[in-house]
């Protein structure tokens, strides 16, 4: 079985940030592999813009590096590289000055009638400035798209400062906030089970289900992002995009359609059901944690402070809430929420349990009847558990066994699982907004988590220590069992 290949009109895609991390990992190489699979026609265009002095040839090498580095052996298809290297260009452009932009508008001329779209693969600060210059030198079309990375500011104020200064250039419908996270196929899967499935629809509900889980753990630390990092930390950096819009997808009522705004509506109306949490109940339902020195992998890995190389720092590299929404449908049902870097291991993923049945016929001895659970691995091997009891085989009577209904989509699907970007650069050429943020969401998230943070700074308390290689402070642990739960681990 094979993915169906849509194709899109020609276009040009300027990356801004051309020769940075986020260009040379991801993007190259998923724009290379929708090349591959024919669905970049004749006509397009990728050109590469940064500050650095650089020739087509140097970039075009730069470029062949990145693939060969960043595209596993057996995903690389080295005939297509040549050909694909051949609509890249570079233009060497200053975002804060004048210089370059002539010379970009030059080459963008040829292609007014196309699809254009500017990836903005730099830091939020650049944003505005940017998005002035490309409106200053007459760059924006009626076909053109923006693209703009998280984070989309520090708190509500920067964030309604930031989405003034792209509003002034773009249109609403013309910006793409992308979230990497919505591009997996895993979360797609997560509509598909929820509004395709009869089973599941009308039990997803305060009646049915205990409680929600999601996880996004990593195994590494900071590594080159600690600059980044200690000005943001877990809950800026994960909390209020990518775990929000989980919960969101989660938790939202089914929408008339697939229809972008239609989607966007439902998990406005999640974010703004979220009960506030405050200084009043912040030290009962949030716990902010940072690793110390410890082993990762069975090597022995530094404490945050000593990657970071500072003498202190209060920033959290964890965090982990209990969080509830205020409606009728989940009135009751706690969303317990992680993440953190240097944990026990890498993984992503969403865990539904329902409620145990209420009365168990099965005689003693039979074993234990645990709740259905339904488990979205995001990451790594991504794919569906549904876990349910069985009767063990055998003839040795009612023996019950609590086992995994388990779809991996590496071995039920005979075909490559595309990384998330390469949906999204195509889904904004297409310019459906779908899987991306609108400006309301952004803003009402952050009206959400601002005063989580702020009542952090008010306490002016130190992160629980934790040990690298753990999955946390002891304090996250107890969140939820003192709700009689716990935190799902399975890795099989």
């Amino acid at each position: 079985m094979t993915y169906r290949v849509i194709p899109v009109e020609p276009f040009d895609y300027v990356v801004f940030g051309g020769t940075g991390d986020l260009a040379r990992r991801k993007l190259l190489p998923a724009l290379f592999h929708r090349f591959c699979d024919g669905q970049i026609p004749a006509g397009c265009r990728i050109i590469a813009v940064s500050r650095r002095a650089m020739s087509d040839d140097e970039f075009s090498a730069a470029a062949r590096e990145a693939l060969d580095r960043y595209l596993p052996e057996a995903h690389r298809d080295d005939a297509q590289i040549d050909p694909f290297l051949e609509i890249v260009s570079y233009v060497e452009v200053d975002a804060v000055s004048d210089k370059g932009w002539s010379d970009l508008a030059n080459v963008l001329q040829s292609g007014a009638d196309k699809v254009r779209a500017f990836y903005l693969a730099v830091g939020p600060d650049l944003f505005g400035e940017i998005c002035g210059r490309i409106g200053a030198h007459g760059l924006v079309t009626p076909q053109t798209r923006l693209v703009v990375e998280k984070p989309i500011g520090k708190d509500l104020e920067s964030a309604c400062a930031l989405n003034d200064a792209i509003g002034e250039v773009f249109s609403e419908r013309q910006i793409f906030r992308i979230d990497h996270y919505l591009g997996k196929e895993t979360v797609q899967n997560l509509m598909a089970l929820r509004f395709g499935n009869v089973l599941f629809e009308p039990l997803w509900n305060s009646a049915h289900i205990d409680h929600v889980q999601i996880t996004v753990a990593e195994s590494l630390g900071v590594g080159t992002r600690g600059g980044y990092y200690d000005t943001a930390g877990a809950m800026r950096d994960m909390v209020q995009n990518h775990i929000l819009q989980l919960l969101c997808l989660v938790a939202m009522e089914p929408p008339d359609s697939l229809d972008a705004d239609s989607v966007r509506d439902e998990k406005l109306k999640v974010l703004k059901a979220l009960k506030p949490i405050t200084e009043d109940n912040v030290d009962q339902v949030t716990v902010r944690g940072q690793y110390k020195a410890g082993a990762s992998g069975g090597d022995a890995v530094k404490s945050y402070i000593d990657e970071l190389g500072n003498e202190t720092s209060n920033t959290e590299t964890f965090v982990a809430l209990k969080a509830e929404i205020a409606n009728w449908r989940w009135a009751g049902v706690p969303f317990y929420l992680r993440t953190g870097k240097r944990l026990a291991d890498r993984i992503s993923e969403i865990v539904i349990t329902f409620k145990p049945i209420p009365h168990s016929i099965f005689p003693k001895g039979s074993g234990t009847v645990h709740a259905n659970r339904l488990v979205m691995r995001l990451q790594p091997d991504e794919g569906v558990k549904q876990w349910i009891m069985i009767k063990d085989p055998g003839p040795g009577g009612m023996q019950l066994k609590y086992v995994p209904l388990d779809m991996s989509f590496s071995e039920t699907f005979d075909a490559r699982n595309p990384d998330a970007y390469e949906r999204l650069l195509l889904d904004v050429i297409r310019g459906n907004q779908t899987l991306f943020m609108r400006r309301d969401e952004v803003e009402a998230a952050w009206i959400w988590t601002d005063p989580i943070l702020d009542a952090w700074k008010r306490a002016a308390k130190a992160p629980s220590a934790y040990t690298a290689g753990t999955w946390g402070p002891s304090a996250s642990i107890a969140l939820i069992e003192r709700d009689g739960r716990t935190w799902h681990e399975d890795t099989v």
